[in-house]
């Protein structure tokens, strides 16, 4: 029997982006931190990187919820500073990364922020041709409100309502 070896994330069809970052290593050499060229891809809740595009075992991954990204230009001071962006969060590691190019950096942050959003939204998306969410809550609200605060006010006398009533006299009716 042949094993079965887990696919890599590139094959399973749930990518948001992919491509060859640099990423700054945890350790520090003598001569400052090291960037290694990775290839990182990007689904839509983890950041997987890899030794290169062929490789099947990831060297590292972690889970983007709760992760902030920004660009970061503090993080060279070469010609490629307007390349960076780190993923924040606070208590876990950060992430510190180098795209090809400047844009390229704007659209890792871009997708990382617009996933993020969609992690922590609560709502359920609508098509854009409907009215908007049906909501009976707040117009309830506002009517049980409003009689309460005609009704329960001790300085006018009650005009009309018998002790045993036990039903609420709206407004208008």
């Amino acid at each position: 029997l042949e094993e079965i070896t887990p696919r890599p994330v590139r094959d399973s069809g749930n990518i948001l982006k992919q491509g060859y970052l640099e990423k700054r290593s945890r350790e520090h050499s003598f001569f400052g931190s090291e960037w290694q060229k990775r290839w990182c891809v990007l689904n839509r809740r983890t950041f997987y990187y890899y030794a290169n595009e062929k490789s099947k075992q990831p060297k590292g991954t972690f889970s983007i919820e709760h992760y902030s990204a920004r660009l970061a230009f503090h993080l060279r001071k070469d010609s490629r500073k307007r390349c960076c962006f780190e993923l924040t969060c606070p208590g876990k590691r950060t992430y510190e990364f180098t795209a090809p190019s400047p844009a390229e950096a704007e659209d890792w942050v871009d997708q990382i922020q617009f996933l993020l959003k969609d992690l922590s939204s609560l709502t359920i998306p609508c098509d854009e041709d409907e009215e908007g969410p049906y909501n009976d809550v707040d117009s309830l609200d506002s009517a049980n409100t409003a009689s309460h605060n005609t009704t329960l006010n001790q300085d006018e006398p009650s005009v009309g309502m018998e002790d045993d009533d036990i039903y609420e006299v709206l407004p208008g009716k």
